[in-house]
């Protein structure tokens, strides 16, 4: 089986996270993606650390595999010349620097169209392509409303614990990328597609956008309550917390029989669930006292075989081996040992290209450097590939 994107062609003109995670995604999904860096000090997450990786910092690391890395001064004849080149030959180019300087460069969307009318140009900005900001995602997080729902309600507003915003703009960008793909299959033209940050994040507002929309009261801070579901958070046990996500009348009856307290469910202030919602506090307290009674552990055992979704609050590692345990291979193996989380999507008559090592800093520039002044048509040396999955810690 081959890759869905084999044979296309991106290049890679963005850095730091949203869109190094879109070129990523596009890689992981066969396509040749060449990164082109600053000679010296290249993407500026290959300084992000601690932790850091034999080759550079873990954050880079994971935003950059299977891709070549050129690096090119783009304020040199020569190097830019080369960036143009590669332009160029693109099927895909992305890039998240600010538009003006991709003007100076002649790498502008109407400039690289014009030479090259059938790539797929993506604009990764902060706050529209209008808007001379620069777009950090913890910022978006700030202004774009999410630190103001995200936290206990009795503290201050607080960041989502990863750089959220960044990774639903990158995939927001994937999207944009295959679509306008799938277009130029029809029409043979290429076409802009522009994303950026305060937008994706106010699109995964979802149900706390609309909600605001359709009341004119912007929600607040339930810590890790559900504004319109109960119970559907974390309640404490003999030993510490456990998640429930009831989201139906039956499945709160099943909770209520497994905890030995079946009468609640038929109390008239937890009959549904907007009534569950309007008495919450005395709904926590009845649940959580007959929790105290058993550690977390065993009950999300006895939950999850009552068929009520229940389940530990673990950390990363914990993610990783549970996903393991279910089958689904998290982890990929790189050529030169070691382990990244794999691509999440599968499918049945196609594969995803096995991982290739991130890159040195310019590893690959003499061998790109020959191949665009190349007109030959031959296409780059193979980037050496990894076994494919690796078991979990803890699994294998």
């Amino acid at each position: 089986m081959t890759a869905p994107l084999d044979g296309l062609l991106v290049a890679d003109f963005s850095r730091v996270l949203a869109g190094p995670l879109a070129t990523m995604t596009l890689a992981d999904l066969g396509a040749t993606v060449v990164k082109v860096e600053r000679p010296g000090s290249g993407d500026d997450t290959r300084g992000w650390g601690p932790p850091w990786t034999a080759g550079s910092s873990a954050y880079f690391d994971g935003l950059n595999r299977s891709k070549y890395s050129l690096a090119l001064d783009l304020t040199a004849d020569r190097d830019l010349s080369a960036a143009r080149e590669l332009a160029a030959r693109a099927d895909v180019l992305v890039h998240n620097l600010r538009p003006a300087g991709m003007r100076g460069f002649g790498l502008d969307y109407e400039t690289v169209a014009e030479i090259n009318p059938a790539v797929v140009y993506c604009t990764v900005t902060g706050f529209g392509p209008d808007t001379d900001l620069p777009g950090y995602d913890f910022l978006v997080q700030a202004v774009g409303g999410l630190m103001s729902i995200t936290g206990d309600p009795h503290g201050d507003p607080t960041k989502a614990g990863v750089a959220l915003v960044d990774v639903l703009t990158a995939k927001d960008a994937t999207i944009g990328i295959l679509a306008a793909l799938h277009k130029r299959e029809r029409t043979g033209h290429g076409d802009h597609v522009q994303v950026n940050l305060l937008s994706s994040l106010l699109g995964s507002l979802v149900n706390q956008a609309s909600g605001y929309l359709a009341t004119g009261t912007a929600p607040g801070r339930m810590g890790n309550r559900h504004p319109s579901i109960a119970p559907y958070e974390t309640l404490r046990c003999a030993d510490g917390p456990i998640a429930v996500a009831c989201g139906n009348d039956r499945q709160f009856g099943r909770l209520c029989a497994e905890l030995g307290i079946a009468s609640v469910a038929g109390d008239p202030r937890f009959a549904d669930n907007p009534a569950r919602v309007a008495h919450r506090d005395e709904l926590v307290a009845a649940l959580e006292k007959a929790l105290a009674a058993d550690t977390a552990a065993n009950w999300e055992r006895r939950l999850t075989a009552a068929g009520v979704p229940a389940g530990l609050v673990g950390d990363i590692g914990d993610a990783i081996r549970r996903a393991d345990s279910h089958g689904l291979e998290p982890l990929v193996a790189l050529p030169s040992g070691g382990a990244q989380i794999r691509h999440p999507i599968t499918w049945t008559r196609a594969s995803v290209a096995r991982a290739a090592d991130p890159p040195a800093l310019g590893e690959h520039t003499e061998t790109l450097r020959a191949w665009l002044s190349d007109t030959s048509g031959a296409p780059l040396p193979s980037l050496p590939r990894g076994p494919g999955a690796t078991p979990a810690p803890g699994n294998g």
